[in-house]
């Protein structure tokens, strides 16, 4: 396969690979800690910073990065050519 017909180039698959690692992170913040089961009873730590605020807003920082790493433009041949 042709790099011509590649929809995007390295720059944006590295800037999406590094959206997925924060989402991921997000995730895993919004997850850890312990969670209300009816044995254990009910839980304030599912009310905490971490999980109500900080991590859904990693979560979107990433999401809003994987929408940049899509849109990033990448120099073309043509482009190069006009700055010259």
């Amino acid at each position: 396969m042709s790099q011509k017909n590649v929809a995007l180039k390295k720059v944006n698959w590295i800037i999406c690979g590094i959206a997925v690692i924060i989402i991921i992170a997000g995730f895993i913040l919004m997850a850890i800690g312990p969670s209300t089961t009816a044995e254990a009873g009910f839980q304030p730590d599912i009310f905490s910073a971490r999980r109500i605020k900080v991590a859904p807003v990693i979560c979107v920082i990433g999401f809003v990065l994987m929408v940049v790493g899509i849109l990033y433009p990448s120099k073309t041949k043509k482009d190069q050519q006009a700055e010259d």
